[in-house]
């Protein structure tokens, strides 16, 4: 049965992750997406050889599965009539460069409207279309550190904080993309109206990380009650053996660990029977250490268990291949591995929003660089002829 996208055709010029990503995302529920790639270099960086196989690399396929691959030079003539060819065939046409770049190409939003009305168009930049870093290049941890972010990832064990170590910016700002585009779709099958969509990674991410990462920043009024960031209450909990994850929320929670660590009567004692109680900070440090003397008795597997049983939300820290193990994760069937004809056998994790009627999928194809040039622009009306002659000028690959 086809995915929730199925019938619409993206035409994405987009490279890295925060634009490949949503593009992904939107073909795994069964978009048709075309990818766009310079002829230059790798074409997209994502096709860098690392953990690469038979031209198709971890990192372009974990972000561009399911598209097929034109290549073109879009600094010739020919090149760029071919990409305003197949923009005029889009539902949906995405990008990601420096704000300016499109439009110079003659590939900007008010071209592609001029011969495609109702198009979908998304722009997704660094820090907007203008301002004072609007020209600036960016990549994911400038963004961390733009929005915060950084400063918050502190553990009191460690003088410094860090990185959030993955890219954080680059796909949240690609979930951002994904979710508007859908919406703007919704809005055009309801309506027949296209429009622009303007996808700030600096805004993307501050609407990402703001929930959590700055209650301390929410609140304007000076009477506004004092409490704690999770930043500064999230830690690894060190047992006899190792470390283990747990967090509470909430009194029951809290007493229901008490149950756990057999100190029942910490529940009793007004200091710790309470969230308010503890957003005292003597009372909050008095608790911890009550608990990090307790834990250290326990072995991980003895702490574990014992929380579990009362119901305390904890698990275990697994590394790569035990998180891939772990028997929750094989219930859900979470991954999928498929064959590529080059590249072999792919493990990649299926898609998280399951739907009842119109199932998404893992898109079980990846194109090296202009693979699919010829099939594209045969669909265009172009004959072998004259796809041989604008690879001869090096308009395409």
């Amino acid at each position: 049965m086809p995915g929730p996208m199925s019938g619409y055709r993206i035409v994405d010029f987009t490279q890295v992750v925060s634009g490949p990503f949503a593009a992904m995302l939107l073909a795994d529920q069964g978009a048709e997406v075309i990818k766009v790639e310079p002829l230059t270099g790798f074409g997209d960086m994502t096709r860098l050889p690392a953990f690469s196989k038979g031209g198709i690399s971890a990192f372009y396929v974990n972000n561009n599965r399911g598209k097929k691959a034109v290549s073109l030079n879009l600094t010739t003539e020919e090149g760029r009539a071919i990409a305003l060819e197949l923009c005029g065939t889009a539902d949906i046409v995405m990008q990601n460069f420096r704000p300016g770049a499109m439009d110079r190409l003659g590939l900007g939003y008010e071209a592609i409207k001029a011969i495609n009305p109702n198009v979908v168009y998304c722009s997704i930049s660094g820090f907007g279309p203008d301002g004072p870093y609007s020209a600036r290049p960016v990549l994911d941890p400038v963004v961390q550190g733009l929005t915060g972010m950084i400063s918050r990832q502190l553990n009191p064990h460690v003088p410094f904080p860090d990185l959030v170590r993955n890219l954080i910016s680059d796909k949240s700002s690609a979930l951002t993309a994904a979710q508007a585009i859908t919406a703007a779709m919704l809005v055009r099958e309801r309506d027949g109206i296209g429009q622009f969509i303007e996808v700030p990674m600096l805004d993307a991410t501050m609407y990402f990380f703001w929930p959590d990462g700055m209650m301390d920043q929410t609140m304007l009024d000076d009477d506004a009650s004092p409490g704690f960031l999770l930043s500064t209450i999230y830690n690894l909990t060190e047992c006899a053996d190792g470390h283990i994850v747990y967090f509470v929320a909430s009194d029951p929670m809290r007493l229901s660990l008490f149950e756990a660590l057999g100190h029942p009567e910490w529940g009793e004692d007004e200091r710790f029977s309470s969230m308010t109680a503890l957003s005292n900070e003597g009372n909050f440090a008095a608790l911890g250490e009550r608990l990090a003397g307790r834990f250290l008795e326990m072995t991980k597997a003895e702490a574990l268990a014992a929380m579990i049983e009362h119901d305390v939300p904890c698990g275990p820290i697994l590394d790569a291949d035990e998180a891939l193990a772990d028997p929750q994760l094989a219930h859900n069937e979470t991954m999928a591995t498929w064959h590529h004809p080059t590249a072999g056998a792919i493990r990649q994790p299926r898609p998280a929003a399951r739907f009842s009627e119109t199932p998404a999928a893992v898109a079980e194809h990846a194109s090296v660089r202009g693979q699919d040039n010829d099939e594209i622009l045969a669909s265009l009306g172009r004959s072998p002829g004259q796809i041989a002659a604008l690879r001869e000028a090096g308009a395409i690959e």
